[in-house]
């Protein structure tokens, strides 16, 4: 009977541990709100595509610099006041947009939003370690990402709804996104505050150099160059998809924008059955077939030009690419065990792919149209395929 009560009270305990922190991956989806504002951007300044593709350029360029001193941070104050300062960053730039969208004003929150989430994503998914270990990893790492996606394909319909709808937003019109997505941000501040999670003991103290080093390890770089093109592919797809739309069918961009959510909510589709699938399915195996279904989604958007096959392009990639970089985290940070925290800055600082693939996806676009954009995610989807056949795992 005392053990009974025993598992019931731990894992209530748990569950009040989790809560928290997949609110956490909640706030995290915030930063894909940066391909829905940098189209409307674009169209409230007519900027050109590479000019409008420096916003998530420069959101993800931050992940470079701040990811690795993260990872060192985690060591001296440990990963759940890590994340409590990442979720200052981000809530402190979701305001910003509430004074002005000038081309500087957004400049400056997209910064602050990609500091706050380079901090983010370094110390919440080694913050999860402390809650869950071994096989069960990958999977519950898949469900934060499931979390996420749900900001993430709600944001485009916010910002929407903020353009068009007649309820008074007090001019912000669909920078009322950034305004509701701020409160959420603060609300999760104070329950992860709340909330008493036991942390291992930090890593040994690190350097930047010893952090880098570990890229000499090919497993790593090899993981390291697969997140690169993982979000490469992520954020290209979250801001091209609807100029897709626009160039071929000359639909208005309140119209166009909902290919991003169709993106997002096959991507949150994918993380919520992923999650369940990589309990029972070799995750080589399944990786392997994400990347043939975004092989095929690019093709889609490549030489179709109805609604509906643009629709399954766009489906196919997002469900295709939402398991990627669950796989490839996991990996990482099993194939290092002792040294997690800095494995965790060099896979976040990964996320760099998203500010070479949307610079050079914006020049191609510039050149050829849209569908020299998705050629250069082709060639992200192309490394994954060769990063399916080098990685070893077992069901």
């Amino acid at each position: 009977m005392a053990m009974t009560q025993s598992l019931v009270t731990n894992r209530k305990s748990f569950v009040l541990q989790i809560i928290p922190v997949m609110l956490c991956f909640f706030v995290m989806g915030f930063v894909d709100l940066v391909g829905t504002a940098s189209n409307y951007v674009q169209k409230d300044l007519g900027l050109t595509d590479s000019q409008a593709n420096l916003f998530p350029s420069l959101v993800f360029f931050w992940f470079l610099i701040f990811s690795v001193p993260t990872g060192m941070l985690m060591n001296k104050i440990g990963r759940k006041r890590t994340v409590l300062i990442s979720l200052f960053f981000t809530a402190a730039s979701l305001f910003i947009p509430a004074f002005g969208d000038s081309y500087a004003v957004m400049l400056i929150s997209f910064s602050m939003l990609g500091i706050g989430n380079a901090i983010m994503q370094t110390s919440l998914n080694p913050l999860v370690t402390n809650l869950i270990s071994g096989d069960k990893l990958a999977s519950t790492l898949t469900f934060g990402q499931f979390v996420k996606a749900i900001a993430s394909f709600l944001a485009p319909i916010i910002a929407a709804w903020g353009a068009m709808t007649t309820f008074p937003t007090f001019g912000l019109g669909w920078r009322a996104l950034f305004v509701i997505y701020a409160v959420i941000s603060f609300f999760s501040i104070s329950l992860l505050a709340a909330t008493p999670i036991d942390e291992e003991r930090p890593d040994k103290a690190s350097g930047v150099g010893e952090c880098l080093k570990l890229l000499g390890r090919p497993f790593i770089l090899l993981c390291f160059l697969g997140i690169m093109c993982h979000v490469g592919i992520d954020v290209g797809t979250n801001t091209t998809a609807p100029k897709i739309i626009m160039e071929r069918l000359s639909l208005p961009l309140e119209e166009a924008g909902f290919a991003t959510s169709i993106y997002f909510i096959f991507r949150t589709a994918g993380c919520f059955l992923g999650a369940f699938i990589l309990r029972s399915m070799s995750p080589k195996f399944f990786f392997g077939l994400s990347v043939v279904m975004m092989l095929a989604g690019m093709a889609i958007l490549c030489v179709c030009d109805t609604i509906t096959a643009l629709y399954i392009g766009i489906g196919l990639i997002g469900f295709g690419n939402s398991n990627i970089f669950s796989v490839i985290f996991a990996q990482a940070l099993l194939s290092s065990p002792d040294e997690k925290n800095e494995v965790s800055g060099l896979m976040i600082m990964g996320l760099f792919g998203g500010t070479v693939f949307p610079l050079a996806m914006g020049y191609a676009a510039d050149a050829v149209g849209q569908a020299g954009a998705v050629a250069v995610m082709t060639i992200g989807v192309v490394y994954l395929m060769y990063y399916t056949l080098k990685i070893k795992m077992s069901k």
